[in-house]
């Protein structure tokens, strides 16, 4: 499912609860004359019910979306903040290792922006992205061994080579908060109780002597634009709603960062 549009999604579920409506409808009509008001307040009962406890589903899932995409929100802001110190600490190094250094985070920072700009489905740019991380990640750790094997002092190039490895981890953190969605058997369950009840609806409509297809038509359009801010925020770098990389973007260039 991930691999579908979004919005191709939610019209499907549209036309799907629509058409059951209808289909519930019709047999509602046809057992019109053979229901009491006894046999229709049950299923209205039933009715109220199931609508129940789809608001419930339905919030429980708007939360695990939200909470996706706020930790998502945080991880960005995390791993902008380890970059920083690595920035920052790059003057604890000696010449020309500072401004090597400099010049390597700031590949990395390129690098990582891009990477975040690009599309989960996209897997074979991002693998190269990866790869060129994890070279460039390499390359700046080796460099602080260089320069602390120079200049064995904890108080400058250990800092740096500390703030090096709370960069990789917060980078490593972000790419797991990326694949952490809300598991597609929710979605599925979701669809069913939704499809489901728009039969139900248009069921409990058709028994009663005058039936109006407005009221259910304009609930089932509010069910799937829900469903559609769900599948938004749940899909990391994927749908319209987005962690902004306002945090990473503030990084560039490295020099302007130093000075501010």
């Amino acid at each position: 499912m991930f691999k579908l549009n979004s919005i191709l999604i939610t019209i499907i579920l549209f036309l799907l609860i629509v058409g059951m409506h209808e289909i519930g409808m019709k047999i509602g009509e046809r057992y019109e004359n053979k229901s009491d008001d006894d046999s229709k307040s049950q299923t209205t009962a039933i009715q109220g019910g199931i609508i129940g406890m789809l608001a419930l589903i339905l919030g429980f899932t708007f939360s695990m979306a939200v909470q996706r995409f706020d930790n998502r929100a945080a991880a960005e802001i995390a791993e902008a903040n380890a970059i920083g110190t690595a920035i920052l600490r790059t003057n604890l190094l000696a010449n020309p290792y500072n401004t090597k250094a400099e010049e390597l985070i700031e590949d990395y920072i390129r690098n990582r922006l891009e990477i975040n700009n690009t599309d989960l489905t996209e897997t074979k740019t991002r693998e190269k992205y990866q790869k060129q991380t994890l070279k460039i990640q390499q390359e700046i750790w080796s460099l602080g061994i260089t320069a602390a094997q120079l200049d064995p002092n904890p108080v400058t190039s250990g800092l740096f080579i500390s703030s090096v490895n709370d960069m990789i981890d917060a980078q490593g953190k972000r790419n797991d908060q990326l694949r952490r969605q809300v598991p597609p058997t929710i979605f599925y369950i979701l669809f069913i109780i939704f499809i489901a009840t728009g039969g139900l609806i248009g069921y409990a409509s058709g028994l009663g002597k005058k039936t109006s297809r407005v009221p259910s038509i304009v609930l089932s359009f509010l069910i799937c634009l829900i469903v559609f801010i769900i599948i938004d925020l749940d899909r990391a770098r994927r749908g319209t709603i987005q962690v902004k990389q306002d945090s990473m973007e503030a990084l560039t260039p490295v020099q302007q960062y130093k000075n501010f």
